[in-house]
């Protein structure tokens, strides 16, 4: 069964060396490398988990571009089809904003927006995203983002699903938004939120099976099943450990099926 991974990188020096990540590596154990990879890496790693295609994200923060929407089609264009591309922006710069956005799906051939709340300290509300999600609309592409509390040492309110997505979900029903890493602590905010927006999905990324929540085990199972997509955050997290003791959850076939790789073609309905 073809595997999509929704959330990944394949990581600059920039990226790799930031000291942000320093207390993610030493709560997770991992052991990222000092320098960027070549990208044979990030495939070896997909190829190891059967994993079809990873949609990779550029990454920009207060500081500038950890991984540039350019390194990123740069990557995408070598991958010989294995990696797609996701944008991010710059906050700071409403107009360059959506330039930069509108640049990126048209001419690099992106296929969603991600911004990371963590990274500016602002909430999915604030004012300077909603010109972007109203751009999301328009391109027909979801905008991705974290839910949860923070791996990194920056503050955990801005991943907060409720009021923060539930309020973006209001203004904008028609845009899709895909939250990221569970909502833990507040994953039952998130399959709330989720369960109340026909335009809410919920990720898995910077979490293994193993340590996937029971209530969002049996949201998976039930009637959450066509709401809940496969996500690594590689590098942090290998496909191939993300996804060991997938068997032990008892999903059916068509569920796993759906989870695995279904439910991302029809949320990022560009992918080919």
């Amino acid at each position: 069964m073809p595997i999509i991974d929704v959330w990944a990188q394949h990581p600059t020096r920039r990226f790799i060396q930031h000291d942000m990540f320093d207390s993610l590596r030493n709560w997770s154990g991992t052991s990222l490398p000092p320098d960027q990879p070549p990208l044979s890496v990030t495939v070896a790693a997909m190829d190891a988990a059967a994993v079809d295609l990873a949609l990779i994200s550029a990454w920009y923060g207060p500081e500038g571009a950890l991984i540039s929407n350019d390194e990123v089609a740069a990557f995408v264009a070598e991958s010989g089809g294995r990696l797609a591309g996701v944008a991010s922006v710059d906050l700071r710069k409403p107009t360059a904003a959506i330039r930069e956005l509108r640049r990126a799906v048209t001419e690099l051939g992106f296929k969603a927006l991600r911004i990371v709340p963590w990274l500016w300290e602002l909430p999915p509300t604030d004012r300077r995203y909603y010109p972007l999600y109203a751009e999301c609309v328009e391109l027909g592409i979801p905008f991705c983002t974290q839910a949860g509390h923070t791996g990194p040492l920056r503050p955990s309110e801005p991943g907060r699903p409720i009021p923060y997505l539930d309020q973006v979900a209001l203004d904008f029903p028609e845009l899709t938004i895909v939250a990221g890493h569970i909502g833990y602590p507040w994953t039952t905010e998130l399959i709330a939120v989720a369960t109340k927006h026909p335009n809410v999905y919920i990720d898995t990324s910077a979490y293994t099976v193993r340590r996937y929540p029971a209530e969002l085990v049996a949201y998976l199972k039930s009637h959450g099943r066509g709401k809940v997509l496969f996500g690594t955050n590689y590098p942090m997290i290998t496909p191939l450990k993300a996804l060991d003791g997938l068997d032990q959850l008892g999903l059916d076939e068509e569920t796993r099926a759906m989870f695995l790789h279904w439910n991302a073609r029809r949320v990022f309905q560009t992918l080919h």
